[in-house]
């Protein structure tokens, strides 16, 4: 969309631009283009998240008190559609996004003065430990345990679906510390250091052939009682908090824009026999183009939301269920374009790490990836079915 910006306004956005060009290279873009999977690899995220840290930029949603920038929401605006339109690297969301608000808002100052430093800096690379074998969406039902003992809990049990476990040196996680009436009784949110004895981590290579995830066993894992967030037992209300913003604290319009924007340009090229000028092909990119629109518009209204310290609410299902639909037709619609090239399979990762010539175009090469990793967006974070639920019944009252 095209927005009319006053004069500090657009001086931000030349400011961002200037940034920008100093700090992403030619690797790093290549790198970021060239990522198929849900997150970026901590070699590609970790040094945009310095040059981030270094100008007080990491952080957009988090107060200025907690090392936010005082951005307006204009500003932030400006910023991710910036990034995305150059084809920066994302910063892994796990801390900045996700534990980070939920540290803010429920931690004692001792912890938010020892991991939000941290988080900021890019010292602590997080996982999430939700779902478990037989707990997704059903994240409730889940078994892992820790008992108390003196000053520590003793974890055991298992998590599933682990994104980058497998470079984190902290979690945060939901574990069972009681029994109650319902199953979200006696969940307490705990926060685990990686390199505790006692944790083994099992990659899972997914249909994409990417190692993105991971299966973590805990055995008598020992963790400090002052490593847990807030009350004991309320780990539920904690972890529905972070769920909000893993679904509702960004701005995904930008790169779903850019993303559309790539599939255009491989459509008009003669390379794939310029599928761009078949009408059912012109006629998905419109019907994605107003599609990313009204995200955009829904995006725009929450970050005025968070600008004011308040958290995303029951509107981010919408945002994380409109957000994963696009990125599904998108990637569908990358596939389609690419045609009988879709044949090939590059089973080497990362693909940037490529230097030989390959069978197809470059930019070809994770079209395919991008597609079937794809597959989960509608399942990870909350299926689309419990999106509806929410939605149905916070948002429509039914």
């Amino acid at each position: 969309m095209d927005f009319s910006f006053n004069a500090e306004e657009r001086a931000f956005q030349q400011e961002v631009r200037d940034f920008i060009a100093a700090n992403l290279t030619p690797d790093l873009k290549r790198a970021a283009a060239l990522t198929p999977s849900v997150f970026y690899e901590p070699d590609i995220s970790g040094p945009w998240h310095r040059a981030l840290a270094a100008k007080g930029w990491v952080a957009p949603g988090w107060p200025v008190e907690a090392g936010g920038p005082t951005w307006t929401p204009a500003q932030r605006w400006i910023f991710e559609t910036e990034c995305a339109a150059a084809g920066t690297p994302g910063v892994s969301p796990m801390g900045v996004r996700m534990v980070g608000p939920v540290i803010i808002k429920f931690g004692t100052p001792e912890q938010k003065a020892f991991y939000l430093p941290r988080i900021l800096s890019g010292e602590d690379y997080w996982c999430q430990g939700y779902s478990e074998p037989g707990s997704g969406s059903d994240l409730a039902s889940l078994k892992t345990r820790a008992v108390r003992d003196g000053d520590e809990y003793v974890i055991n049990g298992t998590k599933i679906w682990t994104t980058h476990a497998h470079y984190a040196n902290r979690m945060f996680a939901l574990v069972r510390t009681g029994d109650g009436g319902r199953k979200q009784d006696g969940i307490s949110f705990i926060l685990i250091d990686m390199k505790s004895p006692g944790i083994t981590i099992r990659p899972i290579i997914t249909i994409g052939g990417d190692h993105e995830v991971n299966q973590v066993f805990f055995d008598d894992v020992r963790v400090p009682v002052t490593n847990r967030i807030g009350e004991e037992g309320m780990g539920w209300t904690y972890g529905k908090y972070l769920l909000e913003f893993e679904r509702g604290g960004g701005i995904t319009s930008a790169r779903l824009r850019k993303a559309l924007g790539q599939v255009v340009t491989l459509a008009g090229s003669d390379e794939v026999g310029r599928p761009i000028e078949e009408a059912s092909i012109a006629t998905r990119i419109s019907e994605i183009e107003v599609d990313i629109d009204a995200l955009e518009m829904t995006e725009l209204r929450i970050m005025s939301a968070l600008q004011t310290g308040q958290n995303p609410g029951a509107v981010s299902s919408m945002l994380k269920l409109r957000n994963s639909e696009i990125k599904q037709a998108i990637t569908k619609l990358g596939v389609d374009v690419i045609g009988y090239d879709a044949l090939v399979w590059q089973p080497a990762r990362p693909l940037y790490a490529l230097n030989e010539p390959t069978p197809i175009a470059e930019d070809e090469l994770p079209v395919v990836p991008e597609y079937l990793d794809g597959r989960a967006y509608t399942i990870f974070g909350g299926t689309s079915e419990v999106q509806r639920d929410i939605m149905a019944k916070l948002m429509l009252g039914l």
